[in-house]
């Protein structure tokens, strides 16, 4: 029988059927800097704890996300692509660097993110999401997926690119195929992938070519025409970016906003709170992002001999930090097992910590606080039918549907 020592966290099966809570209470407690073995000989350092995560996320020379060290996933980015699938035009995302070259990237991304411009965006989100929650229907069952949690964030990313917003079908099926690398659904055959970055290859060189001639303001535009130590970024970085601005701009919101309406179906206290009093939501959306915890890790490579959490680690290690554990630790979280919109406190690690925080963590609240701000005008209740299907990933803490009634206010 298996135990939480003797659990395999890589496995992509192991979180089908749900987070397993238990394994991560029980590592966090007994063994919270825990060596994975991997089937292939190797093995990695799974830190579970909240503290050891921000203080190996602070160093990232020590602790490398670069590309030639393998990259931020658990897999050797190096040896089979960014997504697992073995291919070779795509480029290093900013992801995958290290400073100074991550911080520079980052540099050209802010402006498209700043406050001014994000000023500028809210009031457009909050006609999509007026006419998203329109068209649900109420008193009876529909899946909150298609509806409402993955148009309202791939529309919003198509205006920062500067694309129709009609596209986000087909970018949601692209970020599924990206991250979706241990799901037989979103990767069906090796010919099924490669007919997806072919596509993608096409869409991305159609709009690298566009925003060189005609730069805009867009993310697209910043990207095509970043410059590092005065070289243009070439076709494929600006394709491993643009995957990246996807995925993590996509699946973040997208799972949180799932996730929420799960969590306020069994917690109804919870969403009459934020019907009583909208000021709730500026604690609650922190509190959704800690609650899905929609990237379940990430990965880091030591550079030298060094230490976490008083455990020998060698040059060359894999590091997993289990953002999912992290923001269950009942050291750093009190009731860390309990939804509750008001919590205030620490900083949860749902979008990474240190150098690698996610650049559109405002963004991503923002729509947060809009949809449930709308939904409290229409909905007085959530009723989850049935556990939804999840991701088959260590990855991504996805649901691929929600099937649910809106019971009208």
């Amino acid at each position: 029988m298996a135990t939480a020592a003797t659990t395999d966290l890589k496995d992509p099966g192991l979180y089908e059927a749900g987070v397993p809570w238990d394994t991560f209470r029980e590592l966090r407690r007994e063994d919270p800097v825990h060596w994975n073995p991997e089937a292939d000989g190797s093995g990695f350092w799974a830190v579970m704890r909240h503290a050891d995560i921000v203080e190996v996320s602070r160093q990232p020379l020590l602790f490398s996300s670069a590309h030639e060290n393998g990259g931020h996933r658990i897999f050797n980015e190096n040896e089979v692509g960014l997504t697992g699938a073995g291919e070779s035009a795509i480029g290093i995302p900013f992801i995958s660097r290290d400073p100074p070259v991550h911080t520079r990237y980052r540099k050209f991304i802010m402006p498209a993110l700043s406050p001014v411009r994000l000023g500028d965006i809210e009031t457009r989100i909050r006609e999509r999401v007026a006419r998203l929650v329109a068209e649900i229907p109420l008193d009876e069952p529909i899946n909150l997926v298609p509806a409402l949690s993955a148009p309202l964030p791939l529309m919003t990313l198509a205006e920062l690119l500067g694309v129709s917003i009609d596209l986000w079908p087909k970018l949601y099926d692209w970020t599924n195929a990206f991250v979706g690398e241990d799901d037989p659904e979103f990767r069906q055959s090796p010919e099924a992938m490669a007919e997806t970055l072919g596509e993608f290859f096409a869409f991305g060189q159609e709009l690298f070519d566009a925003r060189r001639a005609q730069p805009t303001s867009d993310i697209s535009s910043l990207l095509a025409n970043a410059e590092i130590d005065g070289e243009p970024v070439p076709f494929r970085d600006f394709i491993g970016n643009l995957i990246l601005v996807l995925v993590g701009g996509n699946e973040t919101t997208r799972n949180s906003l799932s996730h929420s309406v799960a969590a306020f179906s069994a917690n109804p206290d919870q969403w009459a709170q934020i019907r009583e009093d909208r000021d709730v939501l500026k604690t609650a959306a922190p509190e959704m992002v800690r609650w899905a915890s929609p990237v379940m890790h990430m990965r880091r490579t030591a550079t030298a001999d060094t230490t976490v959490g008083g455990h020998a680690v060698r040059k060359g290690d894999k590091v997993v930090l289990w953002y999912i554990s992290a923001n269950r630790d009942e050291t750093v979280f009190e009731d860390a097992d309990t939804f509750n919109v008001r919590r205030k406190g620490p900083l949860h690690v749902g979008f990474g910590a240190g150098q690698h925080v996610c650049v559109g963590s405002r963004l991503a609240e923002m729509q947060l606080r809009i949809a449930f701000d709308m939904l409290a005008d229409r909905v007085k209740s959530f009723e989850v039918h049935a556990p939804p299907r999840r991701f088959r990933s260590n990855f991504i803490n996805g649901l691929k549907n929600l099937d649910v009634t809106l019971r009208p206010a």
